[in-house]
């Protein structure tokens, strides 16, 4: 190919997850009532968290941001397909598809270092009882979410680098409803050996270490579950990680579908349609899965709505 009819083009064209125009007013109903539910439902938990002292532990200072970064994923997508619907355009410019990679790879990894992190806090809430408070101190949880926040931000950054550098052709198209890194890379007509392995380095050290550090966690609270005597102490400690081990299954489960789907099939389309199930559906989920086996979530929020009610009707 002639490097000469190379150039830096101004937009992009996203594909969506159909181009049937029938389809058009469904998919925008569907995608609108599933983010607001998803917003309203994480909203409510940071609610919950930070309007009852009760909450003020660091296993509730973990959820509620993790129900802040869920309505951040799922806004860096969502809006912008809804309005690409709502005005029949498909087009992105070239800052915004690097903007909207950015903060989708910085969140989606904030993510997945929040539920490690969440998962840590159980393995000493249950192996270390008495010496939770100690170990899971206030500095140390700030310190554990600034790190996350960190590493997050410079692999967003690095990889937003990475697509800088190469070069598109005009025209582009990309199979899918927002700006998806591999989608990116392969639709470059430059060199992209040097994007691929830093893709694969990364998803291999970001990815697998943190689940490595799941799986590890999780296997010391069993063993420690198992040596419980009772069985009302076996089960009130399994109650305490059951929901963050839903949350952690469907994440991972999602993601690794999206992926071994995309490669069995090859198909971009089948690809984009299965990552609605990691960058939608689970945002969605995490927050009933939190509070309908929560009793303390539900109180604090009873607790909430039940003193606006009585202040209102004191005026």
């Amino acid at each position: 190919m002639d490097l000469g009819n190379l150039t830096r083009v101004s937009e992009f064209h996203l594909l969506g997850l159909s181009e049937e125009p029938g389809l058009q007013p469904l998919l925008f109903g569907l995608f609108l009532c599933m983010y607001l539910i998803t917003v309203l439902g994480n909203m409510l938990i940071i609610l919950a968290v930070s309007s009852d002292s009760h909450l003020h532990t660091p296993m509730y200072f973990f959820l509620s941001n993790l129900s802040l970064v869920d309505i951040c994923f799922t806004s860096t997508t969502i809006p912008k397909m809804l309005l690409n619907i709502q005005t029949q355009s498909k087009a992105i410019t070239y800052a915004g598809c690097i903007t909207q990679m950015y903060f989708f790879i910085l969140f989606g990894v904030l993510d997945d270092f929040l539920l490690t992190v969440m998962a840590y806090d159980r393995f000493v809430a249950i192996c270390h009882p008495l010496h939770y408070m100690v170990i899971m101190n206030p500095k140390l949880c700030g310190l554990l979410f600034l790190v996350s926040l960190i590493m997050s931000a410079l692999d967003s950054l690095l990889q937003c680098l990475m697509v800088l550098r190469l070069s598109f052709c005009p025209g582009l198209e990309i199979p899918h409803f927002f700006c998806e890194l591999s989608q990116m890379t392969q639709l470059a007509c430059s060199d992209t050996f040097l994007n691929n392995v830093v893709i694969y380095f990364v998803t291999v050290l970001l990815g697998g270490g943190p689940l490595a550090g799941i799986l590890y966690s999780y296997s010391k609270i069993v063993s420690s579950i198992r040596a419980i005597p009772s069985a009302q102490g076996k089960y009130k400690a399994f109650s305490t990680c059951a929901s963050h081990l839903s949350v952690v299954s469907i994440f991972y489960g999602t993601i690794l579908g999206v992926y071994l789907s995309s490669a069995g099939t090859h198909s971009s389309q089948s690809s984009a349609t299965a990552s609605v199930m990691y960058t939608v559906v689970t945002p969605m989920l995490n927050p009933f899965i939190y509070s309908l086996r929560n009793r303390d979530i539900k109180g604090a929020l009873k607790r909430f709505f039940g003193w606006q009610l009585q202040k209102g009707q004191s005026f």
